[in-house]
């Protein structure tokens, strides 16, 4: 049993003090010297079995081996055996801990490496299979493209990070597994992140492209069985069920990461590679979303509307007028002065290239619409059937087959390929300018709303949103508007480059249709020099033709405008007569078309009255003139003065005798003695279709602008001036007056009107 320190004590007071403990008589001899040995053997083998069967405190053992020599103490071997297990029991624990968080490690390893195999074949399944069913649809599906967007570009980076494991030919349970992983990880971080950012940024466009297949509800049903019928293993019935896994897949590898690192020691030799390359994959999420945000900003800002006059004052509301009124306040105080502009150059610099650039790509495309057009009219002609009076039946052979060749064969193949080329890309990069054009004009609203609300230090919700927006959108363009200018501008140069390689390839095409024929000709065997001489003169010669050609056409342009008495021109040239001195009466050289307002559009051959030959701001070379009715502006240069002339017969003559030769013309021929004929001529007019007609019913003709017409009379069966009796291509009707125009014809004996 247990004792205290107080009955312990005695108890050892008692024991030295007691009769057999006391000490004996010295005595000599060997007899006292043992008695004296085995008094104190005893004493020391009773004190033992008393400490053996009573646990006293530490003081009373020292007590005891200071008065009789060294006591071990078991209380101490027994700690010590205590710790001893205790000790081996923890490393027992730490080792088991550590081969427990290895395992982990091992399996949240494998679980990465598992699962991006999975996703990158779940995706192979979704963009390869399904598509290529879904394709077979009839009638095809809409805008179906558009839903993988960018999906090639995350399968790409997914494939090489897995072929980066692969080529290392290691394990997950190789102890440099992980790190060759977080290298690989890093690596593609940036190729990761521009994938991932481009297809996060567009899965709300295919949300809404699904959405409309569903609305369908007979073509959605086809789809589920076409996405059934190709995954039979996935058992899934959308396409959003693959479509949403890179979504899900770049928020899961920070989490994966981070349970590696978790289970990971701190000692190992790659932790510190792991701990950056999870940070990594935190970062890029970040990024990814905040690029998605702005994304979404310019997506709401972007875009252009078609609206009404009606839309828009409905849309007009106290909040509307006010923000647009302190706008217009705000901009009028910078045009002012009263308040200083905020300049930054370098957003100034990137939107001035921006509009030199849009400005060329848009000139570029209209040339492009418009040569186009020219090589349509050009196809248009066939100038096989004409007789080009060539010598030789060869050549005009030749001429024939070469112009068949070149409108059949190869003109039509280079309008197709510079359709698909040229102007199919320089359409989309014009229609791409339209965003950033109207992101920078939105840029312009809201920095007038940023700046009255700037120098604010506490901001209310709607005002802090709007500073926000601002930042948002000036951030956007200022990191975005250089990559585009720049792809804009590599296409630009594409597209021109494209257009030269085409132009080369139809003169290789042209040059080897020529070629087949030409060495059937005589000139062909000429030597270099002879030929050329031939060229040269060959060339020339048409030049001088082609040259009085155009002389004679642009001469009888220039001739002057006689008006030939009608009805309607008597009635008309009488009412200016009445009104106007006749010095005031112009007729117009050439047709006008009116390009401002108060122009007036006008045809060749009208007669006007000039009111004033200057305008209202003293331009001398627009006049206001009276055309019957409205009153405007035509160009000084298209008007000249008025020469009447009448088709009476001149005075008699005693020495001239006049015959009429048929009706409707007068020739007057002198027949003194023997003296030749000498006939008189004047100009006339020719009639022609002003504009486009189509007849209603069959007693009218139907009229093309531009082709010529006879007047067979000028008003109906009851006298209405309003239609005329005509006759074009061998037909007869009536037309519209008004439809008719008159034009100087080449010099020719007076005829009278329309005849």
């Amino acid at each position: 049993m247990d004792l205290s320190l107080r009955d312990m004590t005695e108890w050892t007071r008692q024991k030295i003090g007691s009769p057999s403990m006391k000490r004996a008589p010295r005595t000599n001899g060997s007899t006292e010297s043992l008695r004296r040995q085995e008094t104190a053997e005893e004493r020391t083998k009773e004190v033992k079995e008393v400490a053996g069967q009573v646990r006293v405190p530490r003081t009373v053992f020292e007590m005891v081996k200071d008065m009789d020599g060294p006591v071990e103490d078991p209380a101490e071997e027994e700690e010590q055996e205590n710790e001893a297990v205790r000790k081996k029991k923890a490393a027992a624990e730490q080792a088991a801990a550590r081969e427990r968080a290895a395992q982990r490690q091992l399996m949240a390893t494998q679980e990465l490496v598992d699962t991006e195999k999975n996703y990158l074949k779940h995706l192979q399944i979704c963009t390869v299979t399904i598509r290529s069913n879904l394709q077979k649809l009839q009638p095809p599906l809409a805008n179906l493209d558009g839903m993988f967007q960018h999906i090639d570009e995350v399968m790409d980076v997914s494939g090489r990070l897995l072929s980066l494991l692969d080529q290392a030919q290691m394990q997950p349970s190789d102890p440099q597994y992980l790190e060759t992983l977080c290298k690989a990880f890093l690596n593609m971080s940036r190729d990761i992140e521009m994938a991932y950012k481009e297809y996060l940024a567009n899965y709300n466009n295919i949300t809404e492209i699904e959405n409309g297949y569903k609305q369908k509800e007979a073509l959605w049903m086809e789809m589920v069985k076409v996405i059934k019928s190709s995954a039979p293993e996935v058992n899934a019935s959308t396409l959003s069920f693959f479509l949403v896994m890179p979504v899900q897949r770049i928020a899961r590898y920070p989490l994966l990461l981070q349970t590696i690192q978790k289970h990971t020691d701190v000692q190992h030799p790659a932790y510190a590679l792991l701990e950056q390359t999870a940070h990594t994959a935190v970062q890029l999420n970040c990024r990814i979303n905040e690029y998605k945000r702005f994304r979404e900003v310019a997506d709401k800002y972007k875009k252009t509307e078609n609206l009404t006059i009606k839309d828009k004052i409905n849309r007009l509301s106290g909040h509307s007028i006010a923000k647009k009124t302190a706008r217009l306040s705000q901009y009028i105080k910078h045009e002012t002065g009263m308040v200083p502009k905020v300049k930054d150059e370098e957003f100034d610099a990137l939107v001035g290239f921006f509009y030199i650039l849009e400005k060329a790509i848009t000139e570029l495309h209209d040339n492009m619409d418009a040569y186009l057009s020219h090589l349509q009219w050009f196809l248009s002609c066939r100038t096989e059937e004409a007789d080009l009076d060539l010598e030789g039946e060869k050549a005009a052979l030749f001429s024939k087959e070469i112009t068949v060749a070149l409108r059949q064969w190869i003109y039509p193949a280079y309008e197709a390929r510079l359709k698909t080329l040229v102007f199919k890309p320089l359409c989309s990069l014009r229609e791409l300018m339209t965003g950033p054009r109207n992101l920078i004009r939105k840029r312009q609203d809201k920095l007038l709303d940023f700046e009255m609300i700037e120098e604010k230090s506490n901001l209310n919700y709607d005002e802090q949103a709007v500073a926000n927006t601002y930042k948002t959108i000036n951030t956007l363009l200022l990191t975005e508007l250089p990559q585009f200018n720049g792809k804009a501008l590599q296409l630009l140069w594409a597209t021109l480059g494209a257009f030269s390689c085409l132009q080369k390839d139809l003169a290789a095409d042209m040059e080897q249709l020529v070629t087949s024929f030409t060495h059937q000709l005589p000139h062909s065997y000429l030597d270099s020099r002879a030929f050329w001489e031939w060229a040269e003169g060959s060339v020339l010669e048409e030049a001088r033709r082609l040259e009085a050609l155009c002389q004679s056409v642009q001469d009888e342009l220039n001739a002057p405008i006689v008006q030939v008495p009608s009805s309607v021109s008597e009635k008309w040239l009488k009412a200016l007569m009445d009104k106007y001195n006749p010095e005031k009466i112009y007729q117009l050289t050439g047709p006008v078309v009116a390009t401002r307002d108060l122009d007036l559009t006008l045809n060749k051959g009208e007669l006007v009255a000039v009111i004033s030959e200057m305008d209202t701001r003293g331009d001398r070379r627009r006049w206001l003139v009276d055309a019957g009715g409205p009153r405007g502006y035509v160009p000084a240069s298209k008007l000249t003065r008025y020469q009447h002339v009448t088709t009476d017969p001149p005075p008699p003559s005693p020495h001239l005798t006049a015959t009429s030769i048929g009706p409707g013309s007068r020739r007057h021929s002198y027949t003194l003695g023997a003296q030749p004929v000498v006939s008189m001529t004047l100009p006339c007019f020719q009639v022609y279709a002003g504009y486009d007609f189509t007849a209603r019913s069959s007693h009218e003709v139907s009229l093309r602008a531009g082709e010529p017409v006879r007047v067979v009379d000028p008003h109906d069966k009851r006298g209405n001036t309003e239609w005329s009796l005509v006759e074009v291509r061998g037909q007869r009707g009536y037309v519209p007056s008004n439809y008719l125009a008159m034009l100087p014809s080449v010099v020719a004996s007076p005829t009278l009107p329309y005849h």
